[in-house]
């Protein structure tokens, strides 16, 4: 089936009727539907379905073959009110590319896997890629199962709620022993340079070498909650007037550096229009193209704002595997090659060593984590031949 027909019959879950996009968080009713969606797909193939014991999903064809897996997915989940093909071009382009294979009698002669990454946007529970981080160790189960969302539901209760064994979440090293390489599929995000010059691909398709460093740090604010409409301006102490300046000092500083940050998500306390705020809290995202600068920004935040920052989560600069993206590139007509200032399961799995690397699919828009996100559908089915393109050239020999 043709990659954007299989991305049709996923499009009305979790659609959010007022905004147009998607609002897809793990662990949720809207996350079951996909992930039926996907043993559909896998079904519709004849291949093996296996969920891990930290809920990513595989589909496999020829799982009992001898050598290494080659995998190929990405992931399912959305930030609130995100676009469509942010992951799910990456498994819908998976399965399109086996139809391709099978429908020209082509048999792998190395295990492959399809897989769909859990909660890999981090929109619920507020750490990004936990499924890979969770099957590779860089994330601790204890802290997994402790993490919160904004209703005070735990990973723990929401997965226990959906069917899983909170309590089995782990390093998997049997599951990583297995993999011999991961390609992952993805729109383009954003339009940063690439090889050719370009901001952006200007070709259907490309490869991505690296993903810039990032990070996300909290900011608490501590005020004192007094009625709005009785208190004096001068004897207020209001927790959002700090939270402003940071957010001020966040966009300056992050230009003064030439970094990307951004201040996209608070909690206000008691979040009453006529009410003073007691409390407030902000998440700040950095990234750069050098660690360095990353941290000369929140440096910066901090000195001019006196705030104490605490970091939940960084991941370096990670390098895909060299001489894998080369290949790549080469093997897809010498294609640009791109950094993502994303971070991806790719990039989790790069820094577990194995080697890894991304094909990227052209998005016109350069917008991405919103409904304006987008791939025309000549270039999707440019992506689905370059991955069987890239599954048959590296399963025609057992690995």
């Amino acid at each position: 089936m043709p990659v954007i027909d299989l991305l049709d019959e996923l499009s009305p879950v979790g659609r959010n009727p007022r905004t147009g996009g998607y609002d897809r968080l793990a662990w949720t009713g809207v996350d079951a539907e996909c992930r039926l969606w996907f043993e559909q797909c896998a079904e519709a193939l004849g291949l093996d379905i296996e969920i891990d014991r930290n809920g990513n999903m595989w589909a496999w064809w020829g799982a009992s073959f001898p050598g290494s897996a080659l995998v190929v997915g990405s992931h399912l989940d959305s930030v609130p009110s995100g676009g469509a093909f942010d992951g799910p071009l990456g498994v819908a382009s998976a399965f399109a590319a086996i139809g391709v294979l099978q429908r020209d009698g082509f048999t792998p002669r190395r295990p492959l896997a399809v897989v769909a990454f859990a909660d890999e946007e981090g929109a619920r529970f507020g750490v990004a890629c936990a499924g890979s981080r969770l099957m590779t160790g860089a994330l601790h189960p204890d802290r997994a199962r402790s993490l919160m969302d904004n209703d005070g539901i735990s990973l723990a209760e929401a997965m226990t709620g959906a069917g899983r064994d909170a309590a089995a979440l782990g390093r998997d090293q049997e599951r990583l022993d297995r993999i011999g390489e991961f390609i992952e599929l993805h729109v383009e995000q954003g339009h940063l340079p690439s090889s050719h010059g370009t901001e952006g691909l200007s070709v259907p398709i490309g490869v991505a070498d690296r993903i810039w460093p990032h990070g996300r740090w909290r900011a608490d604010f501590i005020g004192q909650q007094n009625h709005a409409g009785t208190t004096p301006m001068g004897s207020r102490r209001d927790a959002m007037v700090r939270l402003a300046s940071v957010v001020l000092a966040v966009r300056s500083a992050a230009i003064a550096q030439g970094a990307l940050a951004t201040v996209g998500k608070i909690l206000v306390e008691p979040g009453a229009v006529n009410a003073v705020a007691g409390s407030a809290t902000a998440w700040i995202d950095a990234r750069a193209s050098d660690e360095a600068v990353v941290r000369r920004v929140l440096e910066a935040v901090r000195r001019e704002t006196g705030t104490e920052l605490t970091e939940e989560s960084w991941t370096p600069e990670t390098a895909f595997d060299a001489s894998l993206a080369s290949k790549l590139a080469a093997e897809l007509g010498n294609v640009p090659i791109l950094p993502s200032g994303a971070g991806h399961d790719a990039g989790v799995l790069s820094l577990a060593g194995i080697p890894t690397a991304m094909i990227l699919v052209r998005n016109p828009t350069g917008i991405s984590h919103a409904p304006e996100e987008r791939a025309d559908e000549a270039d999707a089915d440019a992506g689905v031949s370059a991955l069987a393109d890239v599954i048959r050239s590296r399963t025609t020999l057992a690995a």
